[in-house]
């Protein structure tokens, strides 16, 4: 069985910088894509990052790109978003999402297995 744990978030000001971190159990991340999203109150799901652990490709959403990175530690089976210059519409609960796939998508549809969410809050 897939599983997903999201740690991490927090309350952040605005310029300030914040990891998430995605416990993964049930697969092996070779395998699969890893998806970042983000909800925030009112709004639909957004996605954030996706990375392939088969080629270490990412894709990055243009209200994030050269601020948030993600990264991966295959001994510990977990998924990073590192977020610098954080902004208040950052705000959200972010989740990471996982799909047994060699494409990367932004689509939340495309994914099968979801984490529970993390809160972060950035203070303007």
């Amino acid at each position: 069985e897939v599983q997903l744990v999201e740690s991490g978030g927090s309350l952040v000001q605005a310029g300030g910088s914040l990891r998430v971190s995605c416990a993964a159990s049930g697969f092996t991340f070779e395998d699969y894509a890893i998806g970042w999203f983000r909800q925030a109150p009112g709004k639909e799901r957004e996605g954030v990052t996706c990375m392939l652990r088969n080629d270490g490709s990412t894709l990055y959403a243009d209200s994030v790109k050269g601020r948030f990175t993600t990264s991966s530690d295959n001994a510990k089976n977990t998924v990073y978003l590192q977020m610098n210059s954080l902004k208040p519409e950052d705000t959200a609960v972010y989740y990471c999402a996982a799909v047994a796939s060699v494409m990367c998508t932004l689509a939340p549809g495309f994914y099968d297995d979801w984490g529970q969410g993390t809160q972060v809050t950035v203070s303007s």
